[in-house]
């Protein structure tokens, strides 16, 4: 009996040691347990700062694009406004043309007038001494008319004599 005593307390013992290897056992997988979840937790976690982050880059790409697009938009735009400015530039240069070309036509057109109005005004006055010198020549012409007609009377009478 005392060999089954022994053997009893043997496996009481054993018992007890499996008891303890048990409570051990079940602590690390509590722990065990605790450990999944906590990492579960920040899988869960970064997954979230993953997203977060993948939308950042997203939107961070947008906007580079956008950016790309004004920089593309305001380097269009420059030029347009240096080819805008140079054709400006070059449209002044031919206004002061123009003008000075203006005033060159408007000063030639005022010498063209008054020397149109000298001759306006000598064709006049050798309209007037034409019509002077016909008058004359009328007048001339009848009195050479009836001076030959006197003349021819003369010739006839003297003749008649």
């Amino acid at each position: 009996m005392e060999k089954v005593r022994e053997k009893l307390n043997n496996l009481k013992l054993e018992a007890e040691s499996w008891q303890e290897k048990y409570e051990e056992l079940k602590e690390q997988y509590k722990q065990l347990e605790q450990d999944n979840t906590d990492k579960e937790n920040e899988i869960k976690s970064l997954s979230t700062k993953n997203q977060q982050l993948e939308e950042d880059v997203e939107n961070l790409e947008t906007k580079l694009t956008d950016s790309k697009q004004i920089a593309e938009d305001s380097h269009n735009l420059r030029s347009n406004n240096e080819n805008f400015t140079k054709k400006n530039q070059q449209l002044e240069e031919e206004l002061e043309e123009t003008d000075l070309k203006l005033k060159e036509t408007i000063e030639k057109l005022r010498e063209s007038d008054l020397k149109s109005e000298t001759l306006e005004r000598k064709v006049n006055a050798l309209e007037d001494e034409r019509n002077d010198w016909e008058k004359k020549y009328e007048d001339l012409s009848v009195q050479y008319e009836t001076a030959k007609k006197e003349l021819d009377e003369i010739a006839a009478s003297l003749e008649n004599l």
